[in-house]
């Protein structure tokens, strides 16, 4: 993988720049929608690649080690080729779903004893596996296992936790240096940039990862219960110590300020499920404001969903239309509001690229951001 800076923004540190992996190019700064069982949910890849535009995407290693399986994705040539995706590809390394199971997870130095959320049958993750299991799915990019703290962890916990994904960090590396993509393709291990809260573990954390040298680096365990500015806080952080010529990606955030916010400080790459959950509940974004497709307002509104909008769903069904899907729990309601999102989504990250390259960012983000928060 490389990672060439194009352009910095003159009054702060967002940056534009192109990500180079054997299935592609990425430009950054880049949203990538969550294809979490190796589909974007209510998507077809054809929408995601000609009409939403999206550069890469999310796999999830924790789902898709249990469905469908290992042996089904390396009798199938790995996800690429599972799902039909040939471009880039991205996979968690499982951490964050294994630690959300709260009640069915026991973890040690070893790695995470856990449960099945589908059939409550018992597995385990180490560090070496983790890495094994991404290696058979085969993404560009795969991150390293480890323990997402909570927002709200105290600082004991936060230091023993960090301790840990450092432990179990060397211990990726080491695997990950041992073994090859099975597929013939190269791949890239994401350290992950942990700490909770807490400006000293985050700096420390930051520091040991900035001098591994790794191809990117992710910063992880924020947007997870901590008050926004906190988050903003530790990304401005870390980011003045992580290295400026590899990507950084903030993993898991988020709305569509909160990503606006990260890229003023230097962040290049996001996912959050956001576009299409919100979406299948009936929450639309747009370049004017926030709309819930379920308010009565919208059931005559037979004017375009967008009228300059960003894909073909747009002006091809009304307001009503949608609401109308919506309200009806209508399986297409929930696709065009997905389609919709997702489209919003990479145009606005897309915009932000063009105002760095033009020098513009800093003036032009305050007024997007007046316009795309507004609830309509």
């Amino acid at each position: 993988m490389d990672f060439k800076l194009i352009h910095t923004d003159p009054k702060s540190n967002a940056r534009a720049g192109v990500i180079t992996t054997d299935h592609g190019e990425v430009e950054t700064p880049i949203f990538m929608p969550v294809g979490t069982v190796g589909s974007v949910k209510a998507v077809h890849m054809s929408e995601l690649k000609e009409d939403i535009k999206a550069q890469i995407i999310l796999g999830n290693t924790y789902h898709l080690y249990l469905r469908p399986g290992l042996e089904v994705l390396k009798g199938a040539g790995g996800l690429h080729k599972f799902n039909s995706w040939n471009k880039p590809m991205l996979t968690d390394s499982g951490g964050f779903q294994v630690f959300s199971l709260t009640e069915n997870r026991k973890l040690s130095e070893e790695g995470a004893e856990f449960r099945s959320h589908i059939d409550g049958s018992k597995h385990f993750f180490s560090p070496e596996k983790a890495i094994d299991i991404q290696r058979i799915i085969g993404a560009d990019i795969i991150m390293a296992f480890d323990e997402c703290t909570p927002g709200d962890a105290d600082y004991a916990y936060a230091k023993r936790s960090l301790d840990l994904t450092e432990r179990w960090l060397n211990r990726c590396i080491t695997r990950f240096n041992e073994t090859e993509c099975p597929y013939g393709h190269s791949q890239s291990l994401f350290p992950i940039v942990q700490g909770c809260v807490y400006p000293d573990l985050r700096k420390r954390a930051a520091e040991n990862i900035a001098s591994l040298g790794a191809d990117g680096n992710a910063i992880g365990g924020l947007a997870v219960g901590e008050p926004t500015e906190k988050m903003y806080e530790m990304v401005e952080l870390v980011n003045e110590i992580l290295p400026k010529d590899k990507p950084r990606y903030l993993m898991g955030v988020g709305k569509p300020e909160n990503m606006l916010e990260a890229i003023e400080r230097g962040v290049d790459m996001f996912d959050c499920i956001m576009p299409t959950r919100n979406g299948r509940n009936g929450q639309i974004f747009t370049k004017q404001g926030v709309m819930n497709m379920k308010n009565e307002r919208w059931k005559n509104d037979f004017s375009p969903i967008e009228e300059d909008g960003a894909s073909i769903v747009d002006t091809l069904y009304s307001k009503a239309y949608l609401r109308h899907l919506v309200v009806s729990n209508e399986i297409l309601g929930l696709q065009i509001a997905s389609i919709h999102n997702l489209a919003f989504y990479i145009w606005l990250i897309g915009e932000a690229r063009k105002h760095i390259i033009a020098g513009d960012f800093s003036e032009w983000k305050p007024k997007i951001l007046e316009n795309v928060t507004r609830r309509l």
